[in-house]
């Protein structure tokens, strides 16, 4: 007998604290900004997406 599922919820939550107190200075320095770089790359990378879809539909 097949099985129907009528709802799915999905639950995420993010925290940026970091979970690990005994780490050091310089590793949570070399952590934070590398997590940095990467939120940049992202932002960089999604608002070259956006301007492309923008520019195909003023194409049209």
């Amino acid at each position: 007998m097949p099985i129907e599922i009528r709802e799915l919820q999905i639950r995420i939550n993010v925290n940026e604290q970091n979970q690990n107190n005994t780490t050091s200075n310089t590793s949570t320095e070399r952590d934070s900004n590398s997590s940095r770089e990467k939120k940049d790359a992202l932002v960089a990378e999604c608002i070259e997406q956006t301007l492309r879809v923008i520019d195909e539909q003023q194409e049209r």
